[in-house]
């Protein structure tokens, strides 16, 4: 093999893993995203990922790293792309990621998000808080 070629390719490989810079979604979205991030870790829930339960604290980060992932690769433009590609299931398995809150049912967590969205737009809270 051509030791030019092989050293093309590797630097190919190499530059697949360079980190992407792309553009920050809107702030109103940060916002969003930021405040289901939080209500993942203040919640107490358990989260089922890959056939293992994690604790609120681990799906937080779980989906922080997912979401700052598909952010930089400007894959992120609404609250609802973030639940759908990042908080909905696995990038490696395919499964749903499920939430079981105090005893509760067991819901997916794109449900369970979703219902948040939609409570913390309704209820007029949150838009407040950004405007202040």
């Amino acid at each position: 093999m051509n030791m030019r070629w092989v050293m093309a390719w590797l630097l190919m490989l190499g530059l697949l893993w360079v980190p992407v810079a792309g553009a920050e979604p809107p702030a109103s979205v940060q916002a969003e995203v930021n405040f289901l991030l939080g209500f993942v870790e203040g919640s107490g829930c358990a989260f089922y990922r890959n056939g293992t339960w994690h604790d609120s604290k681990e799906a937080q980060a779980h989906l922080r790293d997912k979401y700052q992932w598909l952010a930089a690769r400007n894959l992120i433009s609404t609250t609802e792309d973030f639940i759908e590609r990042a908080a909905t299931e696995s990038s490696f398995t395919g499964l749903d990621y499920k939430v079981r809150c105090k005893g509760g049912p067991t819901i997916t967590s794109n449900q369970w998000l979703r219902d948040e969205l939609m409570f913390i737009r309704t209820d007029g809270h949150f838009k407040n808080s950004l405007t202040k």
